[in-house]
């Protein structure tokens, strides 16, 4: 008997952002809001479960509009093992992650933009290309 096996392409219609930074989340997304004239606000938690049936959460902010959609994410999990179980685990360095989609926020403009922030000490592209952990940030 031969087997089929469903493979389903994605569309990422979106961009990932790294950010380090000292500051917590609150703090973060407040700055943001101020910086970037958005309007972040804490949502419930972002929650992924592994093939284990093993629950990981991440701390979400968010901002939509019917054009553009901008969420702030922690990178590590809000469990007593934060080490463990990043969301983007290529980037272990990585604080917080700014996912955007539409067009008011330019990449190239919002990471300008970030890079003035205090807090902020390093702000980067992460390219999806090579990123495996991609799948993540399908809702």
């Amino acid at each position: 008997m031969k087997r089929n096996r469903l493979e389903i392409e994605y569309s990422f219609d979106f961009e990932l952002l790294g950010l380090t930074t000292s500051a917590k989340g609150y703090k973060l997304a407040w700055e943001l809001n101020r910086c970037l004239k958005i309007r972040l606000q804490k949502k419930a938690d972002l929650v992924i479960t592994n093939r284990a049936k093993q629950e990981t959460t991440y701390s979400l902010h968010v901002y939509e509009t019917p054009v553009n959609t901008v969420r702030l994410f922690r990178n590590r999990p809000n469990e007593p093992h934060p080490a463990k179980n990043l969301l983007v685990p290529e980037f272990p360095h990585v604080d917080y992650i700014v996912m955007t989609q539409g067009d008011a926020l330019p990449g190239n403009r919002l990471q300008e933009e970030l890079k003035g922030i205090a807090s902020i000490e390093w702000v980067a592209f992460i390219p999806l290309d090579s990123l495996k952990s991609k799948t993540n940030f399908i809702f």
